[in-house]
């Protein structure tokens, strides 16, 4: 059975997000196609699909380091801004964008808000673990386990027939 660091990220990432277009909950609001992901951006992205990559990402993200809050997502996507002759300066990420696909993810029932200690944010449910390590294994491509028990049973009662013959053949040289 493959984890998520068993996988390359990229990949992983590519396969949750497949997986993450056919969830209802999931949708790209109608001004994603209009906005930048971040202050240090120049332009909005390119790609198509980039709400449910982005998704995937967080998801990941959550599963990683959670409990997880918006802040800490923002310096995670944020990156370093061109002002030209002067320094770059870091800036974080849109925290709109990543607060609406929390509330997505959410809804959806992949992550859920909790509280560890000190700490507050949004954890990944086992639904939400449970996507995350099956597209791993569709990477990796290994399938899933199937229950052991019916086969260990199926050999018992074959030993157990077994047994019995042998008992038979025993009292009919008698």
């Amino acid at each position: 059975m493959a984890t998520i660091y068993d996988v390359d990220p990229s990949e992983l990432i590519k396969k949750a997000a497949s997986s993450l277009k056919s969830n209802d909950n999931i949708k790209e609001p109608d001004w994603a196609k209009f906005v930048k992901t971040g202050m240090s951006k120049e332009r909005p992205p390119v790609e198509k699909d980039w709400w449910h990559t982005r998704a995937a990402s967080i998801l990941r993200k959550v599963y990683i380091l959670g409990p997880i809050g918006v802040n800490k997502l923002r310096k995670k996507y944020g990156g370093k801004k061109n002002r030209g002759h002067k320094p770059e300066k870091f800036y974080p990420g849109s925290g709109n964008i990543i607060r609406k696909i929390l509330q997505q993810l959410e809804k959806a029932e992949l992550i859920k808000y909790a509280e560890k200690d000190t700490h507050k944010g949004r954890i990944i449910t086992p639904k939400g673990k449970k996507l995350l390590d099956k597209a791993a294994n569709d990477i990796i491509g290994v399938k899933p386990k199937k229950e052991t028990k019916p086969k260990a049973e199926k050999k018992a009662k074959k030993e157990e027939k077994k047994i019995e013959k042998a008992d038979e053949k025993k009292e009919e040289q008698k």
